[in-house]
């Protein structure tokens, strides 16, 4: 049994990771203000950190492991001058935003990080790769160099709440017709989403064996084309098992290039298509992330049909009008009406 302690612990990932540290049997601490709910049997220190002594209740354990979730520099260097010396292993979470480029396929942990941001731009609303990147540092520095950084990519799970992972899924799991899905050439628009369950398992095992140094923890990649596919299958999947079969999907490809006319968002938020990056050169790379040391690490990835059948099995019911990305149904009815005609119904096998 170890000792583990998360700078965080209410957040999404927050939760998983100390669910997931009770379910192997460690005793888990979560230390954060108390604005979400902690998860049951975590022994939770409420503190605000941008009081002075918010790390004293947490100072009297020699912790295993560490987890730092903040991407506020100024609490990442307190955190880890006050705590960084005691700790057995340190893991700061950060984030595939700290790259300086986001256009090379495959680029790997060497890759240009942005510049840390000052300490006077550090807030609530500063930018978040250069905060991440800040924060990286100043856990590198005072660790001497005896911290491992794990950089994810896209994650997604059931329970996502930005919608990017879920609308998918759940509106092919929505019996109303037709889906509206984006029209993009064959093997194009990377997708490469790493399930939230096997991002805290490789954290809490990493980090529990003391690595150090850099890593993209990414999904495998797919194009969108593929990702459609599977969370279609996924869906009917779902419903076979419940003794639903799907019905005959009427699928409408819609024109990528109107999307600036109509008002429509790549990848997340309200009024968008999920996943769908920009279709500009510098994000060539934004979804293919090199995972070849997350792998030699002991990464584990479940497939992602997996993921999106999950998703459809925890979020039966919920209709994709309440997730904070994606087209409502009214906005999807329009832009069928609008655009649909001219391209027709789609047969099964969405990547075209």
């Amino acid at each position: 049994m170890k000792q583990i302690l998360l700078l965080g612990g209410t957040g999404w990932l927050g939760q998983t990771l100390a669910r997931q540290g009770l379910e192997r049997g460690h005793q888990v601490t979560a230390l954060a203000r108390g604005t979400g709910p902690f998860v049951l049997g975590v022994r939770a220190v409420v503190a605000d950190r941008e009081s002075p002594g918010a790390y004293e209740k947490v100072a009297d354990t020699a912790w295993d492991l560490v987890i730092e979730l903040t991407d506020r520099p100024r609490f990442a260097r307190e955190a880890v001058g006050f705590l960084g010396e005691a700790a057995g292993n340190w893991v700061f979470v950060s984030s595939c935003s700290v790259y300086a480029l986001q256009s090379e396929p495959e680029a790997d942990e060497t890759a240009t990080t942005l510049e840390p941001l000052p300490d006077a731009d550090d807030g609530e609303d500063a930018d978040f790769g250069r905060a991440k990147s800040a924060c990286e540092e100043a856990s590198m520095r005072y660790r001497d160099g005896k911290a491992l950084v794990i950089r994810p990519g896209l994650i997604g799970g059931p329970g996502d709440p930005s919608g990017r992972s879920t609308y998918w899924p759940l509106r092919f799991a929505e019996r109303r017709d037709p889906v509206l899905v984006p029209k993009v050439p064959e093997g194009e628009a990377p997708v490469q989403i790493i399930d939230v369950r096997d991002l805290a398992a490789f954290i809490l095992e990493a980090g529990l064996a003391g690595e150090h140094g850099y890593v993209n923890a990414v999904g495998e990649v797919h194009s969108l084309g593929q990702a459609l596919d599977l969370a279609r299958e996924a869906a009917a999947a779902v419903a076979a098992s419940n003794g639903t079969p799907e019905p005959s999907r009427q699928l409408v490809g819609y024109e990528v290039s109107r999307m600036a006319e109509d008002q429509v968002n790549p990848w997340a938020g309200p009024t968008s298509l999920p996943l769908l990056l920009p279709q500009e050169d510098g994000y060539a790379g934004f979804a293919r992330r090199s995972d070849a040391r997350a792998l030699q690490l002991g990464l584990r990835r479940r497939s992602l049909r997996q993921m999106f059948e999950d998703i459809v099995s925890t979020g039966e019911g919920l209709e994709v009008d309440s997730l904070c990305s994606g087209l409502t149904a009214a906005e999807e009815q329009l832009l069928v009406g609008r655009r649909g005609t001219s391209h027709g119904q789609m047969s099964p096998g969405v990547g075209v």
